[in-house]
């Protein structure tokens, strides 16, 4: 399997698409006004203790108030790979631990996802390319997807010869098969960051940021780039200059794979990526076979029902059944990853006489799942069909990030919402610069309101640097997605 690594680096919004043989599989968004907090590490301070919840409510001066539970209070090791279970909770409760007032260094886990504020730990991890320090945890783990019994020794063996006492280290994927220099300059760069936090606290109002995670752009090459990986290709030049800064600092090994697109056709057009990402708004996916799935997204859990459709095997109804679902095992997946479904999920297969046949559906589920980078755990199928499993959330899933609700069918289904569509009129500008200097979009009134109020600046600085000018004239006829651009000569 080959890897590709896909940035297309706007001033407004940062995508990112990582592609398995050519097909999309991952999709990660990075917004200007709407940044991401997970990573980042803030001088929190304690607002409200629940003891009848075993949390607590932490104000890191950003909108809502952080939610940090009992079990996140105290030094435990966090499944960062899939390596460690979970360890024993405190005995002590929240009260114990915490009081209104109380200054803690946080953080974030998880982003704010709908009326819920961000999940805080004080459990700080500082991930590297190989390595993972843990400050506060004298430990060293190494991350099971390293299978070699052998090399897994090996790097424990250099971590632990290596750290500073009452520090640990989580051995990445990445470190496979990579020498022992290497790793202690990462070592040594992570030891210096933590050491820079530190100092960094005391000068922070309360609340406040004391340590800001990498941009996207950069935890592309940090987080993405596996050995699998044939390039990371950018169209931006300001954006391939910083990572060839950071690479040459951090992994020199990899200069070689960073690229700069130069073709004509935008790097999301040439590869399909747009037409993936609204293919993958779509609650119907339709299977090669002519079966196909629908994807629910509800509150409580996420369901997917998969369905025969057309297709009929030669060889009887059983067949077909385990035939469809097999396919649908494969789609799924891919799905839930470029999706980003999180929580809890429940898979409908269609139901399956034989004991063996439902095994080997299972089986091949649990298999698939090892390409997905977030923590998985899967439940016994049930005599109907069902499948329940859970998988990490840190942040909303696809369809809520590029979408909101619907405000046509009172919220029962989603449309691209504002800010989104905002920025696909952006792209069409900036893909045809040859149209006219004054430029006319008609559009809804909600839509022609938020570029006003909030989206301005970006919108002037692109038409700068386009050269043009541009007229807005609101037409509450239109849809919110619906839009025209005309050209005054």
């Amino acid at each position: 399997m080959t890897t590709e690594l896909l940035l297309d680096a706007r001033p407004y919004e940062t995508r990112l698409a990582v592609l398995e043989d050519g097909v999309l599989v991952e999709l990660h968004f990075e917004r200007k006004l709407e940044p991401n907090l997970v990573g980042n590490i803030y001088r929190g301070q304690v607002l409200k203790v629940l003891p009848g919840m075993e949390a607590a409510f932490v104000d890191i001066g950003f909108g809502k108030a952080g939610f940090l539970y009992v079990s996140d209070v105290v030094p435990n090791i966090w499944d960062l790979e899939g390596e460690f279970g979970s360890t024993n909770l405190p005995s002590e409760g929240i009260e114990n631990l915490l009081k209104e007032g109380q200054e803690v260094l946080v953080q974030v886990v998880r982003e704010p996802i709908g009326t819920k504020g961000a999940r805080l730990t004080t459990r700080i991890t500082l991930p590297g390319h190989y390595l993972v320090l843990l400050p506060i945890v004298d430990y060293v783990g190494v991350s099971r997807r390293i299978e070699d019994e052998k090399e897994r020794e090996r790097l424990r063996s250099i971590i632990q010869s290596v750290k500073p006492k009452n520090m640990g280290f989580i051995v990445r994927t990445a470190s496979e098969g990579v020498e022992k220099e290497r790793l202690i300059y990462e070592m040594e760069k992570l030891i210096l960051l933590w050491q820079k936090i530190l100092e960094k606290k005391n000068n922070v109002s309360l609340p406040g940021l004391v340590h800001a995670e990498l941009d996207l752009s950069l935890r592309a090459l940090r987080d993405f780039f596996r050995r699998d990986t044939k390039r990371l290709l950018v169209d931006n030049p300001n954006t391939y200059k910083k990572l060839l800064e950071y690479v040459r600092e951090f992994l020199p090994h990899l200069e070689y794979a960073i690229e700069l697109y130069k073709d004509g056709k935008p790097l999301f057009d040439k590869f399909g990526i747009n037409t993936a990402i609204n293919e993958a708004l779509s609650p119907r996916v339709e299977l090669k076979s002519g079966g196909y799935i629908i994807i629910e997204e509800t509150e409580a859990l996420v369901a997917i029902d998969v369905n025969t459709g057309s297709f009929v095997s030669g060889n009887g109804l059983e067949e077909t059944i385990v035939k469809t679902n097999l396919e649908a095992v494969h789609e799924i997946v891919k799905q839930i990853r470029l999706r980003d479904l999180g929580g809890i999920i429940i898979i409908d297969f269609i139901d399956m006489q034989k004991e063996s046949n439902r095994k080997k559906i299972l089986n091949t589920l649990t298999e698939a799942l090892k390409k997905d980078r977030s923590r998985t755990r899967i439940i016994q199928m049930s005599e109907l069909g069902l499948v329940e499993m859970t998988r990490k959330r840190t942040q909303d899933s696809l369809l809520k990030c590029l979408g909101e609700i619907c405000k046509c069918c009172k919220g029962k289904k989603f449309t691209k919402s504002k800010r989104t569509i905002c920025y696909e009129i952006l792209r069409e500008l900036e893909q045809h610069p040859t149209l006219a200097k004054r430029l006319k979009l008609r559009a809804h009134p909600d839509l022609i309101n938020h570029i006003r109020e909030k989206e301005m600046t970006v919108w002037q600085e692109i038409l700068d640097n386009l050269g043009k000018k541009m007229e807005f004239i609101e037409e509450p006829s239109f849809n919110l997605e619906q839009y025209e651009i005309f050209e005054i000569w």
